[in-house]
């Protein structure tokens, strides 16, 4: 893996940079589509490749449950499996063990945890996350580490940070039987909304040397002020030349935010989400598609947006597809919200290139 910064914006932490990894490179910033299950609800993968995404998530947990590490080794990988041939990142499934808290229970030395599908049981370790990263063949992988509820209590966010640097320590070690210019490893920065906790884990993954390092345990119910503090914060104590993640974030204002503090990467379900639930982002802000204004509106979802969807029908033919239950108005919402995922994500990158970012910001800032 490579990382280089090729720009910096002179009024804040905002940067442009290229990011080389092994099935290809990544400009950022950038928005990773989430393909948790090795698919995009409700888009092909051609759709992600005419909108030229270079680099989309998936899911270490639900890759394990299902197919499995024995049908992903048969096939080659991931990649292969699903004939995409652009990078992947894969999380490391602790996120979705630790939200089914109630099939789960942390160890010392990993956690245990019931499939949700037949309730048999499994463990998760540093070393066998990595293991199971190493057969799926993701780009990018990232750490075994432990995220708490918001709100969390200081102590149970301490143990939490503790774990995931023990953790962390052990995940370097195994690291170094990978080969590196395949595979690289990103470290989670926790600490919930609790700065000091935040600024400890930090040093100490740092100084671990990791490829990459990412912030995790935010957006989950914290409030926008902490967000935002807590966002600036981490950003800040993470090396300057090395990429930093955001881990499912997805609103536009939120992310335009975090790229003012200095963050390269982000995910979140929450576009493709809402687009299945009629939510449409527009460059006038947000629409519900089902609304009964658009009945007889025969403009285009978005005049100022280029892709399939609004350059073939209207708002009109969009909700009455959506009211009628057709398959269709899914993939229709989908494709628009991740096409405009990744023209916001352009703009901002040309914005940080042309030295002009602050407008961009304020933009976004006032649409979301």
């Amino acid at each position: 893996m490579q990382f280089s910064v090729t720009h910096r914006d002179p009024g804040s932490s905002a940067r442009a940079a290229t990011l080389t990894l092994a099935h290809g490179t990544v400009h950022t910033p950038v928005f990773m589509p989430v393909a948790t299950r090795a698919a995009i609800r409700a888009l092909p993968f051609f759709a992600l490749e005419q909108m030229d995404f270079e680099i989309i998530l998936s899911n270490t947990y639900h890759l394990y449950i299902r197919p499995g590490t024995e049908v992903l080794k048969n096939a080659g990988g991931l990649h292969k499996f699903m004939n995409w041939q652009r990078p992947v990142l894969t999380d490391s499934g602790g996120f979705q063990v630790f939200s089914l808290s109630d099939l789960c229970k942390v160890r010392e030395h990993g956690v245990e945890f019931r499939s949700h599908l037949d309730g048999s049981k499994h463990l998760f370790t540093p070393e066998s996350v990595l293991e199971i990263q190493r057969v799926i063949g993701s780009d990018i992988m990232m750490l075994l580490d432990q995220c708490v509820e918001y709100p969390a209590a200081e102590k149970k966010a301490k143990d939490a940070c503790a774990r995931t640097v023990a953790w962390a320590k052990e995940s370097r070690a195994h690291y170094e039987t990978f080969d590196k210019d395949a595979q690289a490893a990103f470290a989670i920065v926790q600490g919930s909304t609790f700065p000091h906790l935040r600024k400890a884990c930090a040093e100490e993954l740092v100084e671990l040397d990791f490829p990459g390092y990412a912030i995790g345990g935010l957006s989950v119910g914290e409030s926008k002020s902490e967000y935002l503090e807590i966002s600036e914060l981490a950003a800040a104590l993470l090396p300057q030349e090395k990429p930093r993640y955001m881990m499912g974030v997805g609103s536009p204002a939120e992310i335009v935010e975090s790229v003012a503090h200095g963050v390269d990467m982000f995910d979140c379900v929450m576009p493709t989400r809402i687009a299945r639930n009629g939510t449409l982002y527009t460059s006038a802000g947000r629409i519900n598609i089902r609304n009964a204004a658009f009945e007889n509106d025969f403009t285009p979802l978005d005049v100022n947006c280029g892709c399939f969807v609004c350059r073939n029908y209207s708002k009109s033919y969009l909700r009455h597809i959506y009211r009628a239950g057709e398959i269709a108005a899914l993939t229709y919402n989908t494709w628009h919200n991740l096409y405009f995922m990744k023209s916001m994500m352009n703009e901002i990158r040309e914005a940080i290139c042309a030295g002009n970012f602050e407008a961009t910001r304020k933009k976004y800032r006032e649409l979301f």
